[in-house]
């Protein structure tokens, strides 16, 4: 079935908390998806905007003020422009990235309020909430601290316990505290408004767990349905606060809206920013049933974009609603979750200080680890190896082979008997055809890590056809066949800078230079060919290879910053399993162990440890049956090189004939990583 085309696309992406700098998860989680999404549909020529900026009302930017002795309007200016720049550098191409303490957003929050209050939308009530008396105000959510009922920690806020991850109110808090002053509160009485959203249970379940239940990811669909089917409850829109936006009705004096409230209305304030300096209509993006709204959020915002934001947006009636929000899981950090506070994080600025001429390697990563249906995890050994093999010894190898042949053999100047030059092979153009379709098909179905694999895949195409052909040792017995060969791969390059453009923007424009291309941006959709007689760029390398004390500088730095924050680690000593008996070298010299690359991976059905795996030996393709699902997702092993002992007795194991078995390495903790080349080596390499 194909994908409904929309007359124009607003997608949004989770506004930062401008209450400190953000690190390589929130990247991995909203900002990097939300990108790719983008930019495809820019390629495929449709009429997007893509809309951010800071968050930058609510306790957690009150609370920083305290923490650094300073105002929240200091605290906002100095992370905005920290996080604004670090989004700039790393290529997420908003078409704005906005601010909620802007003139514009104030009105804009205000009148929406003021829309739902004057139907009668709201349910207004007094009850008692926590009071400080010393500090002479009452404490919303982040400035109560207690224990958490939960799992004990003795530091839970009044909203959610940040260890366990339970969703709190201040009353179930045991022990409960004043973060202004250390007292314990009171509880006074005091008036809010609240969104009624138990009123709108009996739409939110033909919206969501009807309408949505195919097509939106598991996690969402999942979370949601759980809060539904628990029951939902009114939840206050204001909160009794100094800073934030004012309520704007009279006897509202000292209170603000919600930060929940008023920060998703900032997606639509920022459009109307934009669209007031492009001179477009703002509402055409918002208020169209012919436009389609996507959230990216990560998954800790779901319950915010699915039911309380469209609970906003149906109680206005003005709104469209959201098509989809494929929230990602979350991605941890060297076996930690990562946690700015504790100071085991790579913040965004950090790393383009460290590694300012690999952002294009940082993308490609983050997007081969997206925790799209589970938690994911970042090393840098990982890191390091992904660059190295698949970056620097696929992709980067492959442009550099044919681009170098090509000066070698022709001086960079293609040239031919026709006066258009093509792809001649027709196996070629039927794979790149599949190829754009596999693409497309992921990016509509939110699987940017499938779509990455997929454009990887024509590089891989490329040096197995240069392979192949050898025009090296062709120019010498049939030099027409060697052009005809290096032709055929220019003209694949130009499909792989095309496909690249989402994911590896600046590597896109290095090969479109080399290739002298008469744009710097090719459209999907745009016919591929050189003009006989086009003369190429010089020739230069795409990626370097990253050696081991980059990575381990990087290792160091990120324990020593834990350490400064938390105290030096405690080592525990590891066990190690004792050596078996001694086996003589026959023995050893029996076993033969190549490297191989996955070709693909899936789950044995009714299993949870097995994953099917199609691997190519060198030798040939084979299946083998490994053990590893609960360590590594399908999608995201696809290109891996392996160690595989390809003369072990074949084995049926769930129907299933393995042929082989992959080496693996196991920890203390019982962890699987796999035996791999530190470089790319040609498959049917022997291990020795």
């Amino acid at each position: 079935m194909e994908p409904k085309t929309y007359k124009r696309y607003t997608i949004t992406a989770a506004l930062p908390y401008a209450n400190g700098p953000k690190h390589l998860g929130h990247l991995a989680g909203a900002y990097i998806p939300a990108d790719l999404y983008a930019r495809y549909l820019r390629l495929q020529k449709r009429d997007v905007v893509f809309v951010c900026g800071s968050d930058e009302h609510g306790t957690a930017i009150a609370n920083q003020a305290m923490k650094e002795h300073t105002t929240p309007r200091a605290i906002i200016d100095k992370y905005h422009e920290l996080i604004k720049v670090s989004f700039e550098q790393i290529g997420i191409s908003f078409d704005i990235y906005h601010r909620t303490s802007d003139p514009i957003h104030h009105q804009t929050a205000q009148d929406f309020f003021t829309n739902l209050n004057d139907k009668g939308i709201f349910v207004e009530k007094e009850e008692e909430q926590y009071y400080d008396e010393h500090a002479g105000a009452f404490l919303a959510d982040r400035y109560i601290i207690g224990t958490c009922p939960n799992c004990g920690n003795e530091n839970a806020y009044g909203d959610q316990c940040e260890k366990c991850g339970t969703s709190l109110s201040p009353e179930e808090l045991i022990h409960p505290r004043s973060t202004l002053s250390g007292n314990k509160p009171i509880l006074k009485p005091t008036k809010h408004w609240y969104l009624p959203l138990d009123q709108y249970e009996d739409w939110l379940k033909e919206w969501i767990l009807k309408d949505h239940a195919k097509d939106w990811r598991a996690t969402v669909y999942g979370q949601c349905k759980s809060w539904i089917d628990g029951g939902l409850h009114p939840r206050a829109v204001t909160r009794d606060l100094d800073w934030g936006i004012k309520v704007p009705v009279p006897g509202a004096d000292g209170k603000v809206l919600y930060v929940w409230f008023d920060a998703p209305i900032g997606y639509i304030s920022a459009t109307k920013q934009w669209a007031l300096d492009n001179d477009k209509d703002w509402k055409l993006y918002w208020q169209d049933e012919e436009s389609k709204l996507v959230h990216f959020i990560g998954k800790d915002n779901i319950v915010f974009h699915c039911i309380v934001f469209p609970v906003m947006l149906k109680a206005h009636g003005d709104f469209i609603l959201p098509d989809n929000v494929p929230a990602n899981e979350f991605m941890n950090l060297e076996g930690d979750k990562m946690s700015t506070s504790r100071g085991w994080s790579v913040e965004m600025h950090e790393y383009l200080e460290d590694l300012p001429a690999k952002v294009d390697e940082l993308r490609y990563y983050l997007t081969a680890i997206a925790p799209e249906t589970s938690d994911s995890e970042f090393t840098w050994k990982d890191y390091q190896a992904r660059v190295n093999n698949e970056l620097v010894a696929i992709l980067g190898n492959f442009v550099n082979r044919v681009m170098i042949l090509m000066h070698k053999f022709y001086d960079g100047r293609v040239e031919a008997e026709t006066a258009t030059i093509d792809l001649t092979d027709e196996s070629l153009k039927a794979q790149i055809g599949q190829f754009y379709d596999e693409l497309q098909a992921n990016f509509e179905g939110y699987k940017f890590r499938q779509a990455q694999q997929t454009m990887m895949e024509i590089a891989r195409l490329g040096n197995r056809y240069l392979t192949e052909k050898e025009p090296w040792k062709s120019i010498k017995t049939n030099p027409d066949d060697a052009k005809a060969a290096l032709h055929n791969c220019l003209v694949l390059i130009v499909h792989l800078a095309t496909c690249l453009q989402p994911f590896l923007p600046g590597t896109a424009k290095k090969i479109l230079h080399m290739l002298n291309w008469p744009k710097d941006v090719i459209a999907f959709d745009e016919e591929v060919f050189f003009a006989n007689g086009h003369q190429l760029n010089p020739s230069s390398l795409l990626f370097e290879k990253i050696e081991d004390d980059l990575i381990a500088r990087q290792i160091q730095k990120l324990v020593d910053k834990k350490a400064a924050i938390e105290g030096p680690a405690v080592v525990e000593e590891v066990p190690v399993i004792p050596a078996k008996d001694n086996i003589s070298f026959d023995q050893f010299a029996a076993m033969d162990v190549r490297v191989g690359t996955i070709l693909t991976a899936e789950k044995v059905a009714k299993t949870k440890k097995l994953l099917k795996l199609t691997i190519d030996t060198g030798i040939d393709q084979r299946t083998v049956v490994s053990g590893i699902a609960e360590h590594y997702e399908p999608e995201g092993i696809i290109g891996q090189q392996v160690s595989i002992l390809v003369n072990l007795e074949p084995r049926e194991i769930k129907g299933i004939m393995s042929q082989g078995m992959i080496l693996m390495a196991e920890n203390a903790e019982g962890k699987l990583n796999f035996i791999s080349p530190l470089n790319w080596m040609p498959n049917g390499s022997v291990v020795r």
